[in-house]
């Protein structure tokens, strides 16, 4: 495992020295604390809104996609223009997903890469940070929400010493759309395919030649904090939950369970019609999360 932080990169990411060197994409590998290259972009955002007024400067969206997405995958680069009209935007691509290196642990370790993506934003000079993320990428932020607090030290069981001073990797507001309350579930037909694609050898080939996915083939062990677990812990980081009604991996119980869980602290959004994560939301509901974001980070 490596000593550095959760946030190094594999090449020279100094922070911007003027508007205009802000305002210049970049794409470099980061280093995870477990020794893991993510393929990372940064794209500095629109210089104005359509409305001509201009985005806040200071905020960064870090994006965490779905299974086997990647950051270059349409519905993702999709997703980073909608919200580049509200601030800056960090995409990568998870562990074992696109150019990153390592194998998917399906949302156990990916919290690390996540943590690495959230430093980088920081590196580069903003000031308040929103993570968002769809599905597995769902539950990812609402673990590392969890694990990495506004003073920096993990809470919780899976609390480490990785973890601890970390105060660049924390995120100031977080949303969540189409995540699992809960692990296991295969309460769904596309579960228990996702079930078939994970568990079995002939599903991880599958996943490695069909999907470009390379999972790894240990399970979980210790089994890492699930997301309803980890919703109580987020307190005081603002927190939105976005689910649809006709989403067909996780029914409205999965999104109610974490609303529960927030005991008040989360705002909660049931989409009429909506399916399931990046693919299902639409312009004008990526247009209110990043209104939310705004308002609501820092």
């Amino acid at each position: 495992m490596t000593t550095g932080p959760a946030g190094h990169v594999a090449r020279s990411t100094a922070v911007p020295n003027s508007e205009t060197s802000r305002r210049t994409p970049k794409r470099t590998f980061l280093y995870t604390d477990d020794g893991v290259t993510i393929d990372s972009v940064y794209d500095p955002g629109a210089v104005v809104y359509d409305t001509g007024a201009p985005p806040s400067g200071d905020l960064a969206f870090v994006i965490a996609h779905g299974f086997t997405g990647d950051a270059d995958r349409p519905h993702v680069r999709r997703i980073a223009g909608a919200f580049a009209q509200y601030g800056a935007v960090v995409t990568f691509s998870f562990r074992g997903h696109g150019r990153s290196g390592g194998r998917s642990t399906v949302g156990d370790r990916e919290v690390l890469d996540l943590a690495a993506a959230v430093a980088w934003a920081r590196e580069l000079g903003h000031t308040r940070v929103a993570t968002v993320g769809f599905s597995m990428g769902g539950s990812v932020v609402l673990r590392h929400a969890a694990l990495y607090g506004r003073h920096g030290a993990g809470r919780g069981p899976e609390s480490g010493s990785e973890r601890e001073g970390r105060t660049e990797a924390h995120t100031d507001a977080v949303v969540s759309v189409s995540a699992p309350a809960r692990w296991y579930y295969r309460g769904t037909a596309p579960m228990r395919r996702l079930h078939w694609l994970v568990m079995r050898p002939e599903g991880r080939l599958v996943g490695r030649y069909g999907l470009r996915t390379r999972i790894h083939h240990r399970e979980w062990d210790p089994v890492p904090l699930s997301p309803v677990q980890a919703v109580p812990r987020i307190a005081p980081t603002p927190l939105l939950i976005v689910h649809g009604d006709r989403d067909g991996y996780f029914p409205v119980d999965h999104p109610r369970m974490l609303a529960e869980a927030a005991d008040g602290h989360a705002d909660l959004w049931l989409e009429p019609g909506m399916g399931h994560a990046e693919h299902a939301a639409a312009d004008d509901l990526l247009a209110r999360i990043g209104d939310w974001a705004v308002g609501r980070a820092g």
